[in-house]
């Protein structure tokens, strides 16, 4: 892998609408009876984890966008006919796309709204930044390993979404020129909550972090900032991420 000194590029996905519209290069295939499937199987978790879930169940809001994202776009070829299926799946270079519900109760419980900017760290395949999209004003994505955040922000662009930008860089440090960030996504498992990320957190909003090492009980954490800037945090229920790469020296 080259330093990521020489990575330090902005990746800018230009993506066009809510709906996730497919450029005409890319072969149509609807699916849409394994998204509606898959959004099911992201209810009844929802019913079953209601510590997690906040009010009556994931935001109906979500739902609509993760039933209209092309999940199948976003994993290799040869794993596009389990695209739907309620689990991770491989996407190369030892990392993974998280389980659709995993992927809907942390856009939830970050509480995006029409006018924030977000910023997830980890993005992998390009997933979660394309489910984030249609819901925020502007989506920051950083990804640590250069050939998925150079093959994710091509596929964005490629299934034409807007305001997403992605950069090849160190998570953990998050991206201060662009904070504070109404709301924080982390797709991977850190050993403690980032203090840079709690940082650029704004007042009033919320970040999502898997915590614990890759051969321990990990946990969903939520923390929020109060408006008094004061911090808080809860465990959410065990998870399975791979663990967070650090490689910048500050």
């Amino acid at each position: 892998m080259r330093p990521l000194a020489q990575c330090h590029v902005l990746l800018t996905a230009v993506l066009a609408s809510a709906a996730a519209v497919v450029s005409t290069s890319v072969p149509a295939q609807d699916r849409f009876a394994e998204r509606a499937a898959m959004i099911e199987t992201i209810k009844l978790h929802a019913r079953s984890a209601p510590s997690a879930v906040e009010g009556q169940g994931i935001d109906p809001a979500v739902l609509k966008t993760m039933g209209k994202v092309p999940r199948h776009f976003f994993v290799p070829e040869e794993q596009r006919g389990a695209a739907y299926r309620d689990r991770p799946l491989p996407i190369g270079y030892g990392q993974t796309i998280s389980q659709p519900f995993i992927v809907a109760l942390m856009t939830d419980l970050i509480n995006v709204g029409p006018g924030d900017v977000v910023l997830e760290i980890g993005t992998g395949s390009g997933y979660q930044a394309a489910v984030l999209s249609p819901l925020a004003a502007k989506v920051y994505s950083i990804e640590i390993i250069p050939e998925l955040g150079e093959r994710a922000a091509a596929r964005l662009a490629e299934l034409r979404f807007d305001n997403v930008e992605v950069k090849v860089d160190d998570g953990y440090y998050g991206w201060p020129v662009h904070a504070p960030f109404d709301g924080i996504v982390v797709t991977a498992a850190a050993s403690h909550i980032p203090p840079p990320l709690v940082e650029q957190l704004a007042k009033g909003a919320r970040m999502v972090v898997p915590v614990g090492g890759p051969f321990a009980t990990q946990f969903l954490m939520l923390v929020e900032k109060r408006r008094d800037g004061s911090i808080t945090s809860r465990q959410l229920l065990p998870v399975s991420f791979v663990p967070l790469r650090e490689g910048r020296a500050r």
